[in-house]
């Protein structure tokens, strides 16, 4: 259930424009869940709009988030779905932080050729 979690959570996302989206497969790796999607936005409300679009199409599929975090900040907004947490980050605050090199030991998913 949690591929298909992050596949849809990639999905909207995408739909939304979010560049550079990234699947991190944590298991094993992390205790806090099976996949990190990671991806930016270049403005405060691009951002906003794709984590929003991530957490309603969760909802609409019946899975509940625990908690989205940064929303009003709109620079770095995680979206915790269980199994699948989400790292919206703004352009400028995605290279500081760096994920993809932080968990470079975690393999990567192939989100995007499942994207329509």
């Amino acid at each position: 259930m949690s591929k298909e979690l992050l596949q849809l959570a990639a999905q909207a996302a995408d739909d939304k424009r979010a560049e550079e989206l990234v699947a991190l497969n944590m298991k094993g790796i992390s205790l806090v869940s099976d996949y990190f999607l990671i991806c930016h936005g270049n403005s405060d409300k691009q951002v906003q709009a794709i984590a929003r679009a991530i957490k309603e199409a969760a909802e609409e599929q019946g899975q509940h988030v625990r908690r989205m975090e940064g929303f009003d900040e709109a620079r770095w907004i995680l979206v915790d779905l269980g199994d699948v947490v989400a790292h919206v980050f703004h352009r400028d605050e995605r290279g500081y932080y760096n994920l993809e090199r932080l968990w470079g030991d975690a393999p990567r998913e192939d989100v995007l050729k499942e994207l329509t």
